[in-house]
């Protein structure tokens, strides 16, 4: 659910989702972190960049979201922002996080390619 201001400033391309996750509370889907810079000549209309937003979704879609967090550990991811016939539509997914392993492969890996990198950047000079 969004206010007129955070409409304009989403088709403007001001919206940031970096940080931006969905729970359930009360059986409805809230999404907390995504982050809507304010729309300037909007002036005293404009809510808090920040603030929790509900999502609205069918019954079925709650239920499914609800069944795949409780029982499979899985969270709710928003994926992209889009807007299809003029209304704001938030693409969301079940998502498994990484383990601490994980992790630190990916830390690894990281590393490693980066010194790679550097390495064959050295024998081009």
């Amino acid at each position: 659910m969004l206010t007129g201001t955070e409409v304009k400033s989403l088709r403007a391309g001001k919206a940031s989702l970096g940080e931006a996750y969905a729970h359930l509370r009360r059986g409805e889907v809230w999404l907390e972190g995504l982050t809507i810079s304010p729309y300037l000549p909007g002036s005293y209309n404009n809510p808090p960049p920040a603030r929790p937003r509900k999502l609205l979704l069918h019954a079925h879609e709650i239920r499914k979201l609800i069944g795949g967090t409780s029982r499979k550990g899985l969270t709710v991811v928003p994926l992209e922002l889009y807007f299809k016939d003029g209304i704001a539509k938030v693409a969301i997914a079940l998502a498994k996080p990484k383990k601490l392993h994980d992790k630190r492969e990916e830390l690894k890996r990281r590393v490693a390619e980066r010194e790679l990198a550097r390495s064959v950047k050295g024998k081009r000079a």
